[in-house]
């Protein structure tokens, strides 16, 4: 086999898939990811965090500004941008089943923009409903996220929830979080809408949830003694260009 052959582009997503993206503005892809390479890549980072000493890129924040690293921090504050420093990282972000499904809905070759792997520890706060492309904003829009259950995830240990449909609102204002003691006061709320048409989405290990920049989506804080892990990666078409200096090197998905 050629590398050509190697690196073709598939079509993961059937016409009625397609059809529930444009009308809901998300699709989930059920079992996008087998158990096992979800366990590698969930040890991977967790070797990654127990080491001593750390990866400079891979140390958190808070503890690296504070001058120290405690066992929390290790794992409960978010990894952002692994892709850039790590090659099973990159590759997560490269999946070929995503690589498809951004195609088939962008209708041309997407690119790699972010990456996030996010812990969620038992009682952590979620965030408050929010819409992507208020962070990141680009041109033309065609920011897409990709959200990979690394376990199971539910109501009890914070899953995301989205009201369907609410991409095509445009972006809407945002303001200050209401409700601090459920969600992460440093991040803004999206305003004017009833946030009571949210559902929640339900995912298993393994399942893809894909969703436009414009659907407002939020998470609940974690009530459960589970975690909810997730490898959310954000990408835009090859010919679109985002805002941020620090998210504007485009990753090829080949």
């Amino acid at each position: 086999m050629s590398i050509q052959e190697q690196t073709e582009r598939t079509a993961p997503l059937t016409e009625e898939q397609l059809q529930q993206y444009e009308k809901n503005g998300y699709i989930v892809i059920q079992g996008g990811c087998s158990d096992d390479l979800i366990d590698a890549y969930n040890a991977h980072i967790h070797t990654i965090r127990s080491s001593d000493p750390m990866p400079l890129w891979a140390m958190p924040s808070k503890g690296a500004e504070a001058g120290e690293i405690t066992d929390k921090d290790r794992f409960s504050v978010r990894l952002f941008n692994p892709h850039l420093h790590d090659g099973f990282s990159l590759q997560m972000m490269k999946l070929p089943i995503v690589r498809g499904a951004l195609a088939q809905i962008l209708g041309d070759e997407a690119v790699g923009a972010q990456s996030m792997y996010f812990y969620k520890d038992p009682g952590t706060q979620g965030q408050a409903a929010h819409q992507d492309y208020y962070y990141i904003r680009n041109n033309p829009n065609s920011l897409i996220a990709a959200w990979v259950a690394m376990e199971y995830t539910d109501v009890d240990n914070g899953c995301l929830y989205v009201i369907p449909g609410s991409h095509k609102l445009g972006l809407l204002p945002h303001g200050k979080v209401k409700n601090p003691e459920e969600h992460e006061a440093w991040t803004d709320e999206t305003e004017g809408i009833d946030l009571k048409q949210e559902i929640p989405v339900i995912l298993q290990k393994g399942d893809i949830l894909i969703f436009h920049s414009l659907l407002i989506h939020s998470s609940t804080r974690n009530r459960s003694n589970r975690w909810r892990r997730s490898y959310v990666c954000h990408y835009i078409r090859h010919d679109s260009q985002i805002e941020r200096k620090d998210l504007m090197n485009k990753i090829s998905l080949l």
